[in-house]
């Protein structure tokens, strides 16, 4: 009889928890969790892609020290970060050290206009387009991320769920934060030299004599 007590105890209680929204809890957190480590997988994706680069550029503007180096440090900068999701001074600082590495690539990808020769080689093309993919992903995945915390700050603060949050200890996550909203739909522009060529001008008609 105490046996069966016992049971029907538990049964109530797994069925209150789950009423209150724990089992919803624990899979958007789980879900924000896969969600921030595709963003960390796209952003490594970038780093690994900037030495080749560098030394790329290297080969045939070695006079553009200045720019080889600020990518150069800007990567190390990223790497020598070690981030949080959850602490907002950590996101922070890691949303603003990958943003100076991406105006970094900017300027370096602004050098090869002044190097025909470069813009010609396969080995660069072929690393502009992995870069071009590359931030494409990293704007998805950062979208989705954002999505997925704002899903999950909004669900731990409503009711009943905000109780059951608090009793267990969930708290609302930090996000990216997003000066243009546009920006999560849009990636980055990446020129890669391409520009139209010139129109040519009809001939004027000769004045009538």
């Amino acid at each position: 009889m105490r046996q069966f007590l016992r049971l029907m105890l538990l049964a109530i209680a797994a069925i209150s928890i789950s009423g209150c929204g724990y089992n919803a809890i624990q899979q958007k957190d789980e879900a924000v969790k896969a969600g921030w480590s595709e963003v960390a997988n796209q952003y490594k994706r970038r780093a690994d892609l900037i030495p080749n680069l560098v030394n790329t550029v290297q080969g045939y503007a070695q006079q553009e020290r200045q720019v080889l180096t600020e990518v150069t440090n800007a990567r190390s900068r990223v790497g020598q970060i070690q981030v949080d999701a959850d602490d907002e001074t950590s996101l922070q600082r890691f949303q603003q050290a990958q943003g100076e590495l991406g105006s970094a690539l900017s300027r370096l990808l602004v050098v090869s206009e002044n190097y025909p020769t470069l813009k010609s080689d396969q080995n660069f093309r072929d690393l502009q387009a992995q870069l071009e993919g590359t931030e494409n992903r990293i704007t998805v995945a950062r979208g989705r991320y954002i999505q997925l915390v704002q899903d999950y700050n909004t669900y731990i603060r409503s009711f009943p769920q905000v109780i059951t949050a608090k009793l267990f200890g969930y708290k609302a996550k930090p996000n990216f934060t997003v000066e243009n909203e546009a920006q999560i739909a849009q990636p980055p522009a990446v020129d890669f030299g391409t520009r139209p060529a010139p129109q040519s001008q009809a001939p004027q008609p000769a004045p009538a004599q």
